[in-house]
C-alpha cells in the first residue's frame, strides 16, 4: 500500500511540475521588445516574468520553433543558436550550456512558457522592468554606440521623463538622437545634453538631476532608441506644457504630437 501511495504521489508532482503556477499567484503583464508591445500577458510570480517563448520569437522573426515529441521540449533556432525547454525542469538550454532558473518552463493553453530574463540574457538581450508599463522591457540589439552614449542618453531621459511610459521616454531619447544627426546642434549625446549655445537646453543640466542613477526603463528606452526605434519622427523639440509656456517652440516650430506630459515638435 506505501508503494501504491508513494507512486501516486511521485505522479502527482509530475503533473504538477509541467502545469503553470497557481492562478491567484500569477499576476498578467505586458512585455515590449526594442519598444514595441508583442506580449499583453506575460506571466509575473515572485518577481520572475515568464513569457511564451514561440510569441517572443516570433515578434522577433527569424526563429524556427516546434515541439521535440521525442525530448517532450520546445526547441528553437535562428541557424546560430538553439534553445531547448522542457516542461518542469527548472533549465532552460542555449546553444548546449544549461541555465539555471529559479521558475519552472511549463505549459499552459499549448504554449510553453519559459523565465524571459534568463533566456534574454543567454542570448545577449538587455531585460529590465519598466515601471510606468508595469512589465518587462526587452532590448535585443546593441547598435553603433558607446557605453558614455548609454550613460548620459539614459540620465536625460530619466531626468526629463521619469513616471513617462516607454514611448513617451524613448520620444526624449529621440529628440537627442535627432538632434545629433542634425548638424545644427553638436554631433554627440554628451555635447547636445550640455549645449548652451542657444540657453540650456535641457533643464536637468541646471537643476542637477542630470547626474542621478537613472530609472531601469529609462536605461530600456536609451537602448531601443540607440537601436534605431523612432517613435517621434524627425522631432527635435518637446516641452512639458505643465512647467513651461515652450512660447518659443509653439511660435516657430511645427507641432506633432503629444505623448503623456510632453509635447513633440520637428
Amino acid at each position: 500500500m506505501k508503494k501504491i501511495l508513494l507512486s501516486a504521489l511521485a505522479a502527482a508532482c509530475m503533473t504538477a511540475s509541467v502545469l503553470p503556477p497557481a492562478a491567484a499567484a500569477v499576476r498578467k503583464v505586458p512585455v515590449t521588445v526594442d519598444g514595441i508591445a508583442v506580449i499583453a500577458e506575460a506571466h509575473l510570480e515572485n518577481g520572475v516574468t515568464s513569457v511564451p517563448l514561440r510569441t517572443l520569437l516570433d515578434a522577433i522573426g527569424g526563429w524556427n520553433i516546434y515541439w521535440d515529441r521525442s525530448s517532450r521540449a520546445a526547441v528553437a533556432s535562428d541557424g546560430d543558436t538553439t534553445i531547448i525547454a522542457k516542461p518542469g525542469e527548472y533549465e532552460i538550454t542555449v546553444d548546449g550550456n544549461t541555465r539555471t532558473t529559479t521558475c519552472a518552463v511549463y505549459i499552459e493553453n499549448g504554449r510553453t512558457y519559459v523565465p524571459l530574463r534568463v533566456l534574454g540574457n543567454s542570448l545577449g538581450w538587455a531585460v529590465d522592468w519598466d515601471r510606468a508599463l508595469g512589465g518587462a522591457a526587452v532590448t535585443t540589439e546593441s547598435g553603433d554606440w558607446t557605453e558614455e552614449d548609454l550613460y548620459w542618453l539614459s540620465r536625460v531621459i530619466s531626468a526629463e521623463s521619469r513616471g513617462e511610459s516607454l514611448t513617451g521616454q524613448m520620444a526624449v531619447g529621440n529628440v537627442v538622437l535627432n538632434r545629433v544627426a542634425s548638424g545644427t546642434f553638436p554631433n554627440t549625446i554628451k555635447g547636445v545634453i550640455f549645449d548652451k549655445n542657444y540657453g540650456t537646453q535641457f533643464e536637468p543640466v541646471d537643476n542637477g538631476t542630470i547626474y542621478d542613477a537613472p530609472t531601469s526603463s529609462s536605461v530600456a528606452a536609451a537602448k531601443a532608441v540607440l537601436a534605431g526605434q523612432r517613435v517621434v519622427g524627425d522631432c527635435m523639440y518637446f516641452y512639458a506644457p505643465a512647467l513651461s509656456q515652450g512660447s518659443w517652440i509653439q511660435a516657430n516650430r511645427t507641432y506633432y504630437t503629444t505623448i503623456g506630459c510632453h509635447r513633440f515638435y520637428l
